[in-house]
């Protein structure tokens, strides 16, 4: 895809699907903070964007079947009766052939229970297919639930993922039980050919970019499952509305949060968790920043740029008291 080709896909005055991971928040005992995560998947909805749990921002692949289940309860009874959100769906560890469709199976069905639609997250396994078999398991996989997401996932993010090569992502595209895939590649070159793939063949089909470091990747087509938008809901709220009426307000607020992307989400990527914990402890949505026990950390000194980051999204009204209270302390 050309250059123009890319410009001509801009598409403002378009109504953007926007669904936010939820982070888990973890108290300084390394527990989960039920709590906490109950005030962010309020502040998520109220945002008016739908929640996704279980993510790669909710440590799902830390987690126990049996706290992916409780995270699912809790949502549902945080959210009440009728109101959709994600959940991603795992296999059990070391799983493999009949019983990799088997146990993801049982994980779809505990999500499709709780009225959510599961989001497939890769497994070790499904490395090294070739095309024709890979999209035969996501079929075969599909086949437990009405309907799926999809999700390609850079391995810079975690180990299990794996971005698909073009015939694989085309004969996904052919599964109707899959409404759409998250593409977290990292890449916009690959993420231009999935929408033009996706245009070309399967219009209806969401490709939800995961692409925290271009998130303007809503232009061109795109619609988003982003870690990132835990950190502000509402400020992504806005932006989406802004496109929708086709004001160059989006702008703005893009590029704050495209800084706040690029501070959150720099090298080492899988620490973007720890710097969203940072950044809601300091906007004071969260009591403290803990998070799972075996994730990787940000030093402390990040709450500067993030802080920072905070300013230009407007987070923050009260910068030298925020700074006093929430950065000072910790340097």
């Amino acid at each position: 895809m050309s250059l123009r080709e890319a410009w001509d896909r801009l598409r403002p005055g378009r109504s953007i699907h926007g669904i936010s991971a939820v982070l888990l928040p973890h108290g300084s005992d390394g527990r989960i903070d039920w709590p906490a995560f109950e005030r962010l998947v309020t502040r998520t909805a109220d945002a008016g964007l739908d929640a996704a749990v279980n993510m790669d921002t909710g440590f799902g692949d830390l987690l126990s079947a049996a706290e992916r289940a409780a995270v699912l309860d809790v949502t549902r009874a945080t959210l009440g009766r009728g109101r959709p959100f994600y959940a991603g769906a795992y296999p059990e560890r070391d799983a493999d052939g009949t019983d990799l469709i088997r146990s993801y199976h049982a994980s779809i069905a505990a999500i499709v229970e709780r009225g959510a639609t599961p989001v497939i997250v890769q497994a070790r396994a499904m490395h090294g297919m070739d095309a024709a078999a890979k999209a035969g398991l996501y079929a075969a996989i599909c086949a437990a639930a009405p309907a799926a997401i999809g999700f390609e996932l850079g391995p810079v993010f975690a180990p299990h993922g794996e971005i698909w090569d073009e015939e694989t992502f085309a004969r996904v595209l052919a599964i109707p039980q899959l409404a759409g895939a998250k593409h977290s590649s990292l890449d916009r070159a690959t993420e231009l050919r999935r929408l033009e793939a996706r245009d070309r063949q399967r219009p209806e089909f969401r490709v939800y970019t995961g692409n925290d470091l271009a998130i303007d990747m809503v232009a061109f087509g795109s619609d988003y499952l982003l870690g990132l938008s835990t950190f502000a809901p509402a400020a992504f709220a806005a932006r989406d509305a802004a496109f929708a009426r086709g004001s160059v307000d989006f702008l703005s607020h893009n590029d704050a949060l495209q800084h706040l992307g690029n501070v959150g989400f720099r090298t080492p990527v899988p620490a973007y968790k720890h710097a969203a914990a940072l950044y809601l402890h300091l906007t004071g949505v969260l009591d403290g920043d803990g998070i799972h026990p075996r994730a990787p950390r940000r030093p402390q000194s990040d709450r500067l740029l993030l802080l920072d980051c905070a300013l230009r999204v407007g987070d923050v009204d009260d910068p030298e008291r925020v700074f006093a209270e929430r950065v000072a302390p910790f340097l």
